[in-house]
């Protein structure tokens, strides 16, 4: 299927496409929009499951989230781009970097993981959300996408990030749950050819640092950095910190 995605940009700049993290949408790349839309010409979309993309009936694959990138950039008629991913958006990345790497440019991997863990974990979630709604389950989620003295100062950010968790379709968010419990991408990891980042936030619950760590090492020439005082959605946290590495590494500037 092809995801809802929004384009933003000069048509004439590389391409950059920005992948979300479960339980996210389009929206939770705003602070890094101003900056990238002056550089490239960013692709923005909705993961299956999510926002104001198709809910096919599950299970999903590692393979169905990467094919679905591939059709929205054969329909946009772009060749070959620059992929940044965080968590679940990571994952996105790496497939399609090791499995599509004549359509990869350079890549950015954010507070990701290539083998998840934990699959009862996911399973639970899964179940939960399937029974329940995504609500049930946001206030623990959310609790991990930004630091309890950030949150406290951002009552109204926490209040929007829960509202999109929670406008997420159960069903998409579930199957998507069922990807994270199967994915294991370790094997993949050495086949990646595309210059990778791997940004961490030093501050993450949902994933360790050194699930950053393990993906830096096994990529070729990959390089980590750890975000200081960001836990998992780093790019909204620190904002600023993440939005200038991401466009040093794709050669957005002339440094």
């Amino acid at each position: 299927m092809t995801p809802y995605s929004i384009v933003d940009g000069p048509t004439d700049a590389p391409v950059l496409v920005l992948a979300n993290s479960l339980g996210a949408t389009v929206d939770m790349w705003e602070p890094q929009l101003p900056a990238l839309v002056e550089r490239f010409r960013v692709v923005r979309f909705d993961t299956r499951g999510h926002g104001r993309s198709a809910v096919p009936a599950g299970p999903y694959t590692i393979g169905d989230l990467g094919g679905d990138v591939l059709a929205l950039l054969d329909e946009l008629d772009v060749a070959r781009a620059h992929f940044c991913g965080l968590s679940m958006g990571g994952m996105v990345g790496m497939w399609l970097a090791a499995h599509a790497p004549e359509r990869i440019d350079r890549l950015v991997l954010c507070c990701t993981s290539a083998r998840p863990g934990a699959p009862d974990s996911w399973a639970r979630r899964a179940a939960v959300v399937r029974s329940e709604g995504t609500a049930a389950i946001a206030d623990l989620v959310v609790s991990r996408w930004l630091t309890p003295e950030y949150a406290y100062r951002r009552p109204d950010l926490v209040a929007r990030l829960r509202a999109m968790l929670t406008a997420t379709p159960a069903e998409g968010y579930a199957s998507c749950c069922g990807v994270l419990e199967r994915l294991d991408l370790t094997d993949a990891l050495p086949r990646i050819a595309a210059p990778t980042l791997v940004l961490h936030g030093a501050d993450d619950p949902a994933f360790a640092p050194s699930h950053g760590a393990d993906i830096a090492a096994a990529v070729p020439g990959a390089r980590l950095t750890l975000v200081r005082d960001a836990a998992h959605l780093a790019n909204v946290e620190q904002a600023d910190a993440v939005t200038t590495l991401i466009v040093e590494h794709l050669g957005g500037t002339d440094e």
